[in-house]
């Protein structure tokens, strides 16, 4: 059995989450076994049977009024004594922020080897294999697991989102008994970027920038942009947000997010490896750069050799044209 960490955000499951459930629904009929998927936390009413469409042979709900904000020292505990029962051959994350926090914890409580950021799974000869690129990217590795469970976070926006069937599972409710000490930081109040986007990591078109840009003024340019292409979010290099320009949530490199969306457009960016480590494996890239040498346009699909001031505004009147149709 395979067992799939769902995140929950605002009252919301993750997209990113049901990913993951699709992955593991597809190895899971390979390994003639079940997907089973656990959500915790607080007031999650509803949720499991949206995750029941998804392919998931049961649901396991864990609540508990101390899980209501996430924390990692409550949500690895949880996750354990569950583990500990179910005994999962295989679990399954998202490599989401909470997914990269949790994971981690979950195996150094079970003593077991994690492999994470993968962008494919594969079942043979009855057992999980993943893939994942390792040297920034330009390599990729093939690994099996010696110890049980396996656990792998999978790459959001790279494997495909299966079409949501019928109701046949089950909902199962654990209790989670957990001391109040257990939980040492816990969450008092999330505070939000206002009118900030969706995670990078989770869009579907992330529109960039970099020191092109100028200033921070400028990328209200490209939150224009956002604005009229839906499931899109903002992004940029680091020497932006070393800058102070944006915040580092909207990093895209190697110390940054790696982000996999159907189109990445980059303007002002150079490419400098390390950016180019956290957005390659984009399905489409374009960049836009006066600098008609610059590395980006070495993994580019589309080049603009032109000054993005000039680009933008025409792309922002063109994207209106299409949105009045």
């Amino acid at each position: 059995m395979i067992l799939i960490f769902i995140e929950v955000r605002d009252g919301k499951v993750k997209k990113s989450s049901l990913e993951a459930l699709s992955e593991g629904k597809r190895r899971a009929d390979d390994l003639n076994t079940e997907a089973n998927a656990v959500l915790i936390g607080y007031n999650l009413e509803g949720l499991a049977s949206e995750v029941l469409l998804y392919g998931a042979s049961k649901v396991y709900v864990m609540e508990n009024s101390l899980l209501s904000h996430y924390s990692a020292a409550g949500f690895s505990q949880a996750l354990f004594s569950l583990v500990e029962e179910i005994k999962p051959e295989g679990i399954f994350f998202s490599a989401s922020s909470m997914g990269k926090d949790l994971a981690p914890r979950l195996a150094a409580k079970l003593g077991v080897s994690l492999a994470s950021d993968c962008t494919r799974t594969i079942a043979k000869d009855g057992k999980l294999e993943v893939v994942r690129p390792i040297f920034a990217g330009k390599a990729y590795i093939t690994l099996n697991f010696k110890s049980s469970p396996m656990m792998a976070t999978l790459r959001p926006n790279v494997f495909p989102l299966a079409e949501p069937g019928e109701k046949k599972g089950e909902v199962v409710r654990k209790d989670v008994v957990i001391p109040e000490d257990q939980v040492k930081a816990p969450a008092l109040e999330i505070l939000r970027e206002e009118g900030s986007e969706i995670d990078v990591t989770e869009a579907e078109i992330v529109i960039s920038g970099g020191r092109g840009m100028k200033g921070p003024e400028n990328f209200d340019l490209l939150r224009d942009l956002v604005s009229l292409l839906p499931h899109s979010a903002v992004g940029a290099s680091r020497s932006a947000v070393d800058a102070g320009w944006i915040d580092h949530q909207h990093q895209v490199g190697q110390t940054g997010k790696t982000v996999s969306p159907s189109l990445y457009i980059a303007f002002g960016i150079s490419g400098a490896i390390q950016h180019l480590a956290g957005m390659s494996s984009s399905k489409f890239i374009v960049a836009v750069n006066k600098d008609s040498e610059a590395s980006i346009f070495k993994v580019a699909d589309f080049g603009v050799i032109g000054d993005l001031f000039q680009v933008i505004p025409y792309l922002k009147e063109e994207l209106k044209k299409i949105a009045s149709e």
